[in-house]
């Protein structure tokens, strides 16, 4: 269900992230499911554990799933699905903050730039 494209300049954790939250809201994934153990995710992906976590890290903090000790991580009861134009917005802000601070850089260094550039492309 989830691949992972190690030629891709998205970091593998946020490929897995972006692909688990369109299966959330999507509801494909409903509320309730719970997602493969993150050791067990990772031995599937090729990957190590703590690309995983994270990804699984940044889905709780966006309110996508809950995790608990020894209980594992389940899907949450998602809002309204968001609009189309919404979800690619979020989903390049995403992409860009990503890639920011793979470069080096500061979330406000992101913002601060997005903010001078011109309201025109």
């Amino acid at each position: 269900m989830i691949q992972v494209d190690v030629t891709s300049p998205s970091p593998p954790y946020e490929q897995i992230r972006a692909q688990l939250a369109e299966l959330i809201r999507c509801g494909v994934l409903g509320a309730g499911t719970r997602l493969p153990p993150v050791r067990q995710l990772a031995a599937d992906l090729g990957l190590a554990a703590g690309t995983v976590a994270r990804a699984y890290k940044e889905l709780e903090q966006g309110g996508y799933v809950t995790g608990k000790r020894g209980g594992g991580t389940r899907v949450l009861a998602q809002p309204e699905p968001r609009t189309a134009r919404e979800t690619l917005i979020r989903e390049h802000a995403r992409a860009y903050l990503a890639e920011v601070i793979r470069l080096g850089g500061t979330v406000e260094e992101a913002v601060a730039t997005l903010k001078d550039l011109p309201a025109e492309p």
